[in-house]
């Protein structure tokens, strides 16, 4: 099959660039690395630093000591944080360090994760799959295939497997990892020095945000021993130098095709950020009601501003219209080359229009997609759940929806429903919150939907919707796992027989979700079916000179320290505990009114003269980054950790699309800064000593 010349390859790919991609542990850039930093990892290097690390769903951690300590973000603790915290003991204002071991404190409904093994099962996948099948078929086929794979698999490791799509589905992994439920708060900052600075400096750089937390890992009651963890840097960094962050960054976009993009920029951002900004006025009306109310909703409502900041980036990115120009001329040169192959043609050459077409359908459930559920109540949520379980686990096997059919799968989502309350964005149980959540949810789906809509009616059944809010939250008993075990455990007659009014709720609603359900399959199977055809004609093409689209699976990315061009000016690559403090007092210190976004606590504006000012607090680097990198390992050509990545510049933010390289930065908590502050700030020398072995 021909094949590209070198220089028709770089005129239809104009949108990757030297730093562009976030690499799967099999198809690492190599060769890159070495022509451009004259470095090349060997196996046992690559091995570390992948055994090093874990994903906290969500979030990544990385091992850091031969005891199990694990260093991630304090913002992928925060709700954990919150959870533990109370009126009268505020783990989230106050911070924690834990002076010895048995002060840990116990994180309940945690689950981290290694990645120990990855099987490709492309060829085996699509055997299953034969000629001539529509694209419901297909789909169906091939769940079935891969629900065989992950139980013999399972079966014979022992580990948990994921399915893992990649490259829109050109190819299909299964991922094995090894599990971790017991992890045990250590250490974390106060959020006035881990968010210094707030909604306001977020996305954005210069930053001087000590953004991170230690947990342990327990295994059978005592501390785990990982065979692999990072050492911690005695050298630091500096400009120009070589970085690797290793991580689960969580979704990108870039490979999807120019309808999807522009299906996203009209109608899916635009209806995400209404969504976001209704959230955050439910969550400010409960936090007016007095201070104990606004502790309750203050990280909740950093967390929904978080996801606006970050969707309203990606909005200005497909808004650029030189930048969507370079994209929409990357199809049409993949389309061309296809139009070429008469085999291309025959399988890919209508896969665009089919996609197009799925958009158009995708439109007209936007708006049911995102009324329809449990309205912001966690507690329907959960029981939606359990509905829908005991409704599957009683149909065949083939006949259930996809994530039913393994027993792995059941296993995970029967431990998770059992498990400890949880209320919105993962925090514990909160009925007066959850009851005005529940109430502005009913409101908005009668006001979107109208009156008359099937879920209207089911829901409200001629009700006011506070009412019926106020009498669910305050009638069910799904706030005791002990309640939710008996239901899963007593399967659809317990169910069917539950008199809990969530319950009562969930059965009504069920049919017209998976109703709902039914419509948005059947756009998926077209996006799936038709992205999977695109990705094997660009493989055909280019080979795979492009990485694949980021999926929360395990990518490293690398970079150097590096400054951008912004405001008129060079950003700096690093920012020390000198321009902290001048932040801090430039807003007008703890005396300040207006602005307490800057203030600090009183115990680092007491030892601000045991710091050295100089130490680097933040940098710069350009690494290809995005949500779910929160938390990741930054190391060095040794595998050494010298930083911690929790967040990327404003100017960056369209990297979910296309990545920039004149531009996009990550940013980085600087080791040395995290050391230092424990020992001078915090006094805690004995996890310095973990940490670096002295």
């Amino acid at each position: 099959m021909r094949r590209l010349s070198a220089l028709a390859l770089l005129l239809a790919l104009p949108i990757l660039r030297a730093e562009d991609g976030m690499w799967t542990f099999d198809n690492l850039p190599l060769k890159q690395l070495k022509e451009k930093y004259a470095f090349e990892p060997g196996k046992d290097w690559i091995d570390h630093v992948r055994l090093s690390t874990l994903t906290l769903g969500g979030c990544t951690g990385s091992f850091v000591s031969a005891d199990g300590l694990v260093l991630t973000n304090h913002h992928c603790t925060r709700g954990s944080l919150q959870r533990l915290s109370t009126k009268d003991r505020d783990l989230v204002k106050d911070g924690f360090v834990a002076a010895t071991r048995d002060q840990e404190i116990k994180l309940p409904g945690l689950t981290y994760r290694t990645l120990m093994a990855m099987e490709n099962v492309t060829e085996r996948v699509a055997k299953a799959v034969k000629p001539g099948l529509g694209e419901k078929a297909a789909a169906a086929a091939r769940a079935k295939e891969l629900d065989a794979i992950k139980a013999e698999l399972e079966k014979a490791s022992g580990l948990t497997y994921d399915v893992v799509n990649l490259y829109q589905g050109g190819e299909t992994w299964m991922y094995g990892f090894k599990t971790f439920k017991d992890i045990r708060l250590v250490a974390a900052p106060e959020i006035a020095v881990a968010a210094f600075g707030g909604d306001y400096d977020n996305f954005t750089y210069p930053r001087h945000d000590l953004d991170f937390s230690m947990v342990r890992v327990y295994e059978n009651g005592k501390p785990y021993h990982p065979a692999h963890h990072l050492t911690w840097s005695t050298e630091g960094l500096k400009m120009g130098d070589l970085t690797f962050v290793v991580g689960h960054p969580g979704r990108t976009s870039r490979l999807q095709t120019f309808a999807q993009m522009k299906y996203d920029r009209d109608f899916g951002i635009p209806a995400y950020l209404r969504n976001a900004d209704r959230t955050r006025a439910i969550l400010e009306e409960y936090g007016k009601r007095d201070a104990e109310h606004a502790r309750q909703v203050q990280t909740l409502i950093l967390g929904v501003n978080n996801g606006s900041k970050a969707n309203e980036g990606s909005l200005a990115g497909l808004k650029d219209a030189e930048a969507m120009k370079r994209i929409e001329d990357a199809e049409k040169a993949l389309k061309a080359a296809v139009a070429k192959d008469p085999k291309l043609t025959a399988s890919t050459g209508k896969s665009w229009a089919r996609i197009e077409q799925a958009t158009q359908l995708q439109k007209g459930l936007l708006k049911e997609a995102r009324s329809v559920g449990s309205a912001r109540s966690t507690t329907l949520g959960q029981a939606l759940a359990l509905v829908r379980l005991a409704e599957q686990q009683e149909l065949p096997v083939e006949k259930r929806l996809t994530e039913y059919r393994s027993e792995g799968g059941l296993k995970v989502l029967k431990t998770r429903l059992s498990g400890p309350a949880m209320g919105m964005m993962g925090q514990g149980a909160n009925p007066e919150l959850e009851t005005l959540l529940f109430t502005r949810g009913l409101e908005d789906a009668a006001r979107e939907l109208g009156p008359q809509h099937p879920f209207v009616v089911a829901i409200l059944g001629g009700k006011k919707p506070a009412d019926v809010a106020k009498a669910a939250v305050e009638g069910t008993k799904l706030n005791d796992p002990a309640v939710r075990k008996a239901l899963i455990e007593g399967g659809k007659k317990a169910v069917t027989e539950s008199g809990d009014p969530m319950i009562v709720l969930a059965r009504k609603l069920e049919p017209i979700l998976l109703g709902l359900r039914k419509k948005q399959d059947d756009v998926r199977a077209i996006l799936e079916e038709h992205g999977a055809r695109i990705a094997k004609a660009r493989f055909a093409v280019y080979g795979k000179a492009l990485p694949p689209d980021a999926t929360g699976t395990l990518r490293i990315t690398y970079g150097a320290v590096a400054t951008y061009p912004a405001n008129g000016t060079l950003q700096q690559p690093f920012t020390t505990w000198a321009g902290l403090y001048d932040r801090h007092f430039g807003w007008g210190g703890n005396e300040a009114k207006d602005y307490t976004d800057w203030r600090l606590p009183q115990r680092w504006l007491d030892r601000m003269g045991k710091l050295d000012l100089r130490t680097p607090l933040n940098f710069s680097h350009a690494v290809d980054t995005t949500g779910g990198n929160s938390g990741s390992p930054v190391v060095n050509r040794k595998g050494e950790l010298v930083g911690l990545l929790f967040d990327g510049n404003i100017e960056g933010n369209a990297g979910r699309y296309y990545y920039d390289e004149k531009v996009n930065r990550s940013v980085s908590v600087d080791a040395r800064a995290i050391l230092e502050a424990l020992v001078k700030i915090y006094d805690a020398p004995h996890l310095a000593a973990e940490l670096t072995g002295k």
